[in-house]
C-alpha cells in the first residue's frame, strides 16, 4: 500500500511547520527565552502560528491516511488536502496582535474544518458502504 496523495499534502506543509517553527525559535533566541512566552506579546503570537498548525496538521494528516488506506477516491483526499494547506498558509497571517477577528483567521480555520468534515465524511461513506 502506498499513500502518495496524503505524502504529498505531507511534504507541502512541512516547510510550512518549518518556517513557522523558525520563527519561533529566533524570537525566543532573541528574547533569551528558552520556555513560554515571557510575558512577550510577539513571541506569543509566534508560538500560538507554530501551535496551531501542531493542533491542526497530524490530526487531518492521521484521517487521510485512514481515508487513503482504504482505497478512496483521490478527489476527497485532494479536495481535504487543499483546505488543509490553504488553512495553514492562511492562518499565521490572521493572527496579528492587535486583530482577533482578522479574515484570514477564519479563512484559516475554516478551510481546517471543512478539510476534516471532507475527511469525516469519506471514513462515513467508506464504514457504510454509501
Amino acid at each position: 500500500m502506498t499513500l502518495t496523495t496524503t505524502s504529498l499534502y505531507a511534504l507541502l506543509l512541512i516547510p510550512i511547520w518549518f518556517v513557522l517553527w523558525i520563527r519561533v525559535s529566533n524570537v525566543r533566541t532573541a528574547l533569551s527565552c528558552s520556555i513560554g512566552d515571557g510575558g512577550d506579546p510577539k513571541l506569543l503570537q509566534k508560538i500560538r502560528q507554530h501551535g496551531n498548525f501542531i493542533e491542526w496538521v497530524p490530526f487531518t494528516l492521521v484521517l487521510m491516511v485512514l481515508v487513503e488506506a482504504q482505497g478512496t477516491d483521490a478527489l476527497w483526499l485532494h479536495a481535504a488536502g487543499i483546505l488543509l494547506l490553504v488553512g495553514r498558509l492562511a492562518h499565521p497571517f490572521g493572527l496579528p496582535i492587535d486583530n482577533a477577528g482578522h479574515p484570514l483567521r477564519y479563512l484559516g480555520n475554516g478551510t481546517n474544518i471543512l478539510s476534516v468534515a471532507v475527511l469525516a465524511i469519506a471514513l462515513l461513506r467508506i464504514l457504510t458502504g454509501f
